[in-house]
């Protein structure tokens, strides 16, 4: 008796949920998760964007605009690129950014070096080479010099880790002791 209940009960909710799933979507709805900010439907082939930052609210609004503003460059000069083409143009294009107009000019200018000294590597490679040859940060200038020379020491006992093994020893270094 129970198992004809179960079995008639079953095949009812399948009959009632049969409407819902075939129902097919408006051609202008976007699936799940395809909203952009305003929560508006985003075209199918559109990539997925997050909002711009609010400058305004910025610590630094000058050097967000400027960030902004050549961000806004690179992306209209790699126009029409895609994969490791479109990667090389926009790092290409960001180093023609201005660091007289960054929050720190001084570690802008040291991060253009760096990368132009790496250039020929990709993936970890590039990584690695980055972090070996990135000069370390003032940290007398930081607004938390403690916290600053803490990471600097974590990034030298983590130097010779790459990938998830890096990410480990950061957090061993800079967990709670």
């Amino acid at each position: 008796m129970k198992s004809r209940l179960m079995i008639i009960s079953t095949l009812l909710a399948a009959l009632f949920c049969l409407p819902a799933i075939a129902q097919t979507a408006p051609e202008n709805a976007a699936p799940i998760g395809r909203m952009n900010v305003e929560g508006k439907a985003m075209p199918q082939n559109s990539p997925i964007q997050r909002g711009q930052r609010d400058c305004k609210q910025s610590p630094n609004p000058e050097a967000c605009m400027a960030h902004r503003d050549a961000r806004i460059k690179a992306m209209e000069a790699c126009k029409g690129k895609a994969g490791m083409e479109r990667k090389q143009c926009m790092t290409e294009q960001q180093q023609n950014f201005d660091c007289s107009k960054s929050g720190n000019p001084q570690q802008c200018e040291a991060r253009k070096q760096t990368y132009k000294a790496c250039q020929g590597q990709t993936g970890p490679a590039f990584r690695q080479c980055v972090q070996q040859k990135m000069p370390a940060p003032d940290c007398s200038k930081a607004a938390d010099p403690k916290r600053c020379e803490l990471h600097q020491k974590a990034r030298s006992a983590c130097q010779d880790k790459t990938g998830p093994d890096h990410k480990m020893c950061l957090r061993e270094q800079l967990g709670p002791k």
